[in-house]
């Protein structure tokens, strides 16, 4: 009798456990959104930094309730930096039928996947330098080249830095670059600007010193130099060796502490970047919703002993707006579904401003959310020097 009440005893612990060891019935699967990325290669100093944002959005998104009452999972792929790999992974991703897709990090990869997603899933691409199609299902993230470009222009023309120097790298986020920085020169109100250089190099070159003697007996007042990574770095140095200390910007693709930090001996005396307005971090130069969006943004990353940068905002920015898409349509919505509800998206408030995707198809922000920023050496972060679109400062 005594036996059968112990073996009684294990049976109902074992029972027990397993009640406790199993999932509810019912419960939902996480919502599972592919993700494409630069982990490693020459854009892993973004696509690190993208990822981090993802898994910190994906923390706070789950906190709140997730979509609908499902957790969501980011499920990071590696394209290496490869326009091939990039294509490879978005084929057998598309192959899914999923809803959703980000990445991925750069120009050239974004480029790469585009075509495979004209019947869908909604790709929400990293990289601001693509101008996708009004109305298909690719989507990019933050302000794009052009709207940068206008407001550093009108921030150096109303410093009255008029003689001004253009350097672009020959790859593809180069030549995006220079066709949107001459577009906006050539805007009326630019009339007084003068280009007095244009310079090309490669990103593969060691040196540009040849280019910068060029660009010194141009005697400009200001220079723009348009490249992202490592050969931004090239550029700053041969500056410094050809002795050429003039207000330099640059794109935001470069506001990475890594980058400060590597290139701290060399960096121009007077560096602008041109950003959206993740990097404000004063509350009364916000809208209200923008500055609580703000609030959550700079927490994650403090909670994480973290401070958040470009890399940052351009991961963080695209997961929360495909989320808020899924969490007002729905975890069954289609791809179809989720791509024509952005294209309508208006009022929503992020870390960048209010989002129009109207009035800017495909991106919702234009040089209305652009500020222009001068890294400081001393504070060792980037200052905002002028209000939206590139007006400076009082």
């Amino acid at each position: 009798m005594k036996l059968q009440s112990q073996i009684a005893a294990m049976v109902g612990m074992v029972a027990l456990a397993a009640v406790v060891a199993s999932p509810p019935v019912g419960a939902a699967e996480p919502y599972a959104i592919d993700v494409i990325l630069a982990q490693s290669g020459p854009g892993a100093f973004l696509g690190k930094g993208e990822q981090q944002a993802l898994e910190l959005a994906e923390k706070a998104t789950n906190a709140a309730g997730g979509i609908k009452g499902r957790s969501v999972s980011f499920v990071f792929h590696d394209d290496q930096t490869s326009p091939q790999i990039a294509v490879q992974l978005a084929t057998d991703i598309a192959g899914k039928k999923p809803a959703v897709m980000l990445g991925s990090s750069l120009v050239a990869t974004c480029r790469a996947v585009a075509p495979l997603m004209n019947s869908g899933p909604v790709d929400y691409c990293f990289s601001p330098g693509i101008h996708p199609d009004a109305g298909s299902y690719v989507f990019t993230a933050s302000v794009s080249t052009l709207d940068l470009a206008n407001a550093v222009i009108r921030y150096f023309r109303s410093e009255g830095w008029k003689r001004v120097a253009l350097m672009f790298s020959t790859d593809a986020s180069g030549q995006d670059a220079e066709n949107g920085v001459k577009q906006m020169l050539a805007l009326p109100e630019n009339k007084d600007m003068q280009v007095v250089v244009t310079a090309h190099f490669n990103t593969t070159d060691v040196s540009v010193s040849a280019q910068l003697e060029n660009v010194k007996a141009a005697n400009p007042q200001c220079l723009i130099a348009w490249s992202t990574g490592s050969p931004i770095g090239t550029i700053f140095r041969g500056l410094v060796q050809a002795g050429i200390d003039i207000p330099t910007a640059t794109t935001d693709g470069n506001m990475t502490y890594t980058q400060m930090t590597q290139y701290a001996a060399f960096l121009p005396r007077q560096l602008y970047i041109p950003a959206s307005q993740w990097i404000v971090t004063d509350p009364k130069q916000l809208a209200p919703a923008v500055a609580s969006k703000n609030q959550i943004f700079y927490k994650a990353f403090a909670d994480a002993n973290a401070k958040p940068d470009i890399a940052s905002e351009l991961g963080w920015e695209p997961g929360m707006v495909l989320i808020h898409a899924l969490q007002s349509l729905g975890p069954d919505a289609t791809a179809v579904q989720v791509r024509d509800f952005l294209v309508h998206l208006k009022g929503f408030a992020g870390v960048n401003g209010i989002y129009d995707f109207e009035k800017s198809p495909q991106r919702g922000l234009d040089v209305s959310d652009t500020v222009v920023t001068r890294w400081s050496s001393e504070a060792k972060t980037w200052r905002v020097v002028s209000k939206p679109t590139g007006i400076p400062l009082e």
